[in-house]
């Protein structure tokens, strides 16, 4: 593999006064060497002020958070990366790279979850360029292989959860956002380490059931959050009932046999389960009628 590595470039603005100076000297030259006579001089500053016009094609400069891959003659020959007016080989191809935080946001993606079930997901990735030269050289386009390379990891992670987990132990798409982003943005890193580009942020915008089973999935949620609710309900409901039998017995308020405590515990239970307020009977006889 290609590894970057730092190439060294002379001041750009010193360059251009010393580029300047020789076009000057060489004009000089050239103007005396005419009025003398001197062919040899002549030659001289013709050739010295081309030298000096032609160098002036190795100025390039290098803007902030940016780097420039040196080709010689399709060989590498290095990286700059320090900011301004820079001056190198002016037969050098100098490719400009971007190393600044980029951002890419997949299409909606319809797959399916482990459970089978077809849903559409989008994730956005944020990442960045750190190794010039693997990104130039090791990839064919290295923004086309981020982008397809996310996709086909967005695609994996989803067949390996459920989009709900109907155990509350196990990880979904949906209820672990945390767990699952830190895992998308493991695998893309993995993918697009040997293009030279770091992963610095992954996590999923879009989550959904496919349009041809959302309605049931729907019901299916709405059922499943009844049902949770129900056992909340009823769980509190058997602790009422509990505390109230034993705070009963405990001060002697009334003595209940089996067969009244069976009846509290039945009226307590309708009371506190039913999805209705319940409506109170008063009773005017005794205890036993």
């Amino acid at each position: 593999m290609i590894r970057e590595r730092e190439r060294q470039t002379a001041p750009g603005l010193l360059m251009v006064f010393v580029f300047l100076t020789l076009m000057f000297v060489a004009l000089a030259g050239f103007v005396s060497a005419a009025r003398l006579n001197e062919p040899m001089v002549v030659v001289v500053s013709v050739v010295l002020f081309t030298v000096s016009a032609v160098a002036f094609a190795g100025l390039f400069s290098v803007a902030p958070n940016e780097g420039r891959v040196m080709q010689l003659f399709g060989a590498y020959r290095g990286t700059v990366r320090e900011e301004g007016l820079r001056w190198a080989n002016p037969f050098l191809t100098k490719k400009r790279i971007s190393l600044r935080v980029r951002n890419f946001e997949s299409a909606k993606l319809k797959v399916n979850d482990t459970d089978g079930n077809p849903i559409e997901i989008a994730a956005v990735v944020v990442w960045k360029v750190v190794d010039t030269a693997e990104a130039v050289f090791e990839v064919d386009d290295y923004e086309n292989y981020v982008r397809v390379q996310s996709e086909a990891a967005v695609r994996n992670l989803a067949t390996r959860y459920p989009y709900d987990a109907h155990v509350e132990e196990h990880l979904s798409l949906r209820g672990s956002t945390d767990e699952v982003a830190k895992g998308l943005k493991t695998e893309i890193h993995n993918r697009l380490a040997k293009a030279g580009v770091e992963v610095i942020e992954a996590r999923i915008t879009h989550l959904a059931y496919a349009p041809e089973i959302a309605s049931v999935m729907l019901r299916r949620q709405q059922a499943s959050a009844v049902i949770a609710a129900r056992q909340k309900i009823v769980e509190g409901a058997v602790g009422m009932v509990h505390m109230a039998l034993e705070q009963l017995s405990q001060k002697h308020v009334v003595e209940l046999d089996e067969e009244r405590k069976a009846a509290m515990v039945s009226n307590l239970l309708v009371v506190l389960c039913a999805d209705r307020e319940a409506q109170p009977v008063v009773n005017t006889g005794t205890l036993y009628q």
